[in-house]
């Protein structure tokens, strides 16, 4: 997230608050504790700023400011759920706010122009960032638990046939949440249900105490939401949704997942079967870990076919990928077309070999090969079923500007003479570095 410029500017504002005063406090490690202390260090700056008050306590703090909190809240997770980033005057009095009230906190809702004709202007306001609109939601959607405002949350339990007198657990919520967000095709949800599991922590209740009401969270009910969590990650959902889940579990400062990841990674008999959730999740951690792998060899991981798609992301965290035989399709070679593509990709040398790839690949392969940002210096294509299709391609690859390739091995393909003549416009090409093609034309 620090690829982001919103996410910079908070770390920055919550790190520099936190660094320049004498206060002992811990530095957040999770996006839901850096979200709460954001939170706090505006409000202390709006009530500095506003009403001259430079000392308060945060519980104070938060008392002072709860009710345009709450209805800022309520704006953020209505519009949240219809899919809107941008409200008008006529939403924010909805839900309570005044035009002027919302304007004083500049730090977290701020006013913008957009021109909806030609003909008039209309005034138009939305959050400084998505994430805090998902965090206000998370914020709000806890509220309305803690208050049992059952009317807020029906959106969430629309599987639960409960009886007035039933009383709706934590768990049951972030379930609840969580079979939702699941459901969801352009995981709009996603952060959303990530901050709420963060708030379930008793720590971060605390840091918002006075502005919510902390529940009591016992050991037993946090392993249960960690356990379902865990279950719902075997199921066979989206890597992006597997990914979310993982991210639920670290909000709760669970890393059960992590650990099992690494110990699997260190050990040298790597014969268990890894499942489809742990493949996402180590995809994963190897594209953001700080360490760059020198080889990438897919057949070392017992796993499925879909499971071995799920690791392709991770090959961009190596220099050296070894992909040969692995029964890749065209969904495999989209997302190591895109990994080509990545400014931060390490792969230097990726192979092929043996795989079912023919001319379709090679074309879908070729947007990342011919990107400016493909860093690949040694492909080999041994046996991969291709024609003089794929010489067209790869000559058109060769020629582009920058092209980085070194060495390519197209032996074992059924390229005949008229594949050597559409290659041989590539290999000519000025902007072709091109030192070793090894070749068996039939």
């Amino acid at each position: 997230m620090c690829h982001i410029p919103v996410f910079c500017w908070i770390s920055a504002t919550v790190l520099e608050h936190m660094l320049s005063t004498d206060k002992r406090e811990e530095i957040p490690t999770t996006l839901t504790e850096m979200s709460i202390h954001f939170l706090l260090i505006q409000t202390s700056l709006k009530n500095q700023k506003y009403h001259g008050r430079d000392e308060m306590d945060q519980e104070e703090l938060m008392e002072s400011d709860k009710e345009i909190l709450l209805k800022l809240g309520k704006l953020a997770f209505e519009n949240l759920e219809k899919g809107n980033l941008m409200f008008y005057e006529e939403d924010l009095k909805e839900c309570g706010l005044d035009v002027k009230d919302a304007s004083v906190y500049s730090g977290v809702c701020t006013q913008i122009f957009k021109e909806e004709s030609v003909l008039f202007q209309r005034v138009v306001y939305c959050f400084v960032h998505l994430s805090i609109q998902e965090f206000l939601s998370a914020v709000y959607m806890y509220h309305c638990y803690t208050t049992r405002n059952m009317d807020a949350l029906k959106p969430f339990l629309k599987r639960k046939s409960r009886g007035e007198s039933e009383e709706l657990t934590l768990h049951e919520l972030l379930k609840s949440t969580v079979d939702e967000a699941l459901e969801s095709k352009n995981g709009h949800l996603d952060l959303f249900v990530r901050f709420l599991h963060g708030m379930s922590l008793e720590s971060n209740q605390k840091l918002l105490r006075g502005l919510v009401t902390q529940t009591e969270s016992s050991p037993e009910s946090v392993q249960k939401t960690i356990r379902s969590l865990k279950v719902m990650q075997r199921k066979n959902i989206s890597p992006e949704r597997c990914i979310n889940l993982f991210h639920c579990l670290i909000e709760m400062k669970d890393h059960s997942v992590q650990e099992e990841i690494q110990e699997y990674w260190r050990s040298e008999n790597r014969s268990k079967n890894l499942p489809l959730s742990h493949c996402s999740a180590l995809a994963y951690m190897l594209q953001i870990s700080e360490e760059v792998l020198d080889v990438f060899e897919l057949k070392e991981y017992k796993t499925s076919e879909e499971g071995r798609r799920r690791l392709l992301p991770a090959v961009r965290g190596c220099r050296k990928a070894l992909l040969t035989g692995c029964k890749l399709t065209d969904t495999s070679y989209e997302l190591l077309a895109s990994a080509l593509s990545s400014n931060s990709s390490h792969l230097r040398e990726l192979d092929l070999s043996n795989n079912d790839l023919k001319d379709s690949g090679v074309k879908l392969l070729s947007a990342g090969l011919g990107n400016p940002h493909c860093k690949l210096e040694t492909l080999r294509l041994t046996g991969c079923k291709l024609t003089d299709t794929s010489c067209k391609v790869l000559a058109s690859v060769l020629s582009s500007n920058p092209s980085h390739l070194r060495e390519l091995d197209l032996s074992n393909n059924d390229l005949k003479d008229s594949g050597v003549k559409l290659l041989s416009a590539g290999l000519g090409n000025p902007h072709c570095k091109l030192e070793t093609l090894r070749s068996v034309f039939l």
